[in-house]
């Protein structure tokens, strides 16, 4: 499942969020990757297309929720930040701001 995610200086984010549903087309290849923590808790994959669209997957050992972000300066003022989790319930909850 694809969701828009924003605009930033002419730029398309996607970010792809794993459903677990029979039928699921399989993920795209994404070229290029990286552990963001020394724990290696959290991998985050990527790719690009030639009308700049970028693809993200972000891989989280979690105990319900992660935030991710995007900022031009690298600061939080300015960014955008996806939060998505899972309810005790197993509903998925999913916010862009």
């Amino acid at each position: 499942m694809a969701v828009l995610f924003s605009r930033t200086k002419g730029m398309l984010f996607l970010l792809f969020l794993p459903c677990f549903c029979s039928g699921q087309s399989a993920l795209p290849l994404l070229r290029f990757s990286t552990f963001l923590d020394p724990s290696n808790m959290v991998y985050l994959r990527w790719d690009h297309d030639n009308q700049e669209t970028m693809i993200f997957e972000l891989q989280v050992h979690t105990t319900g929720w992660v935030a991710f972000g995007f900022s031009p300066h690298g600061e939080l003022p300015g960014s955008d930040i996806v939060v998505a989790g899972v309810f005790p319930n197993g509903s998925i909850y999913f916010s862009v701001s």
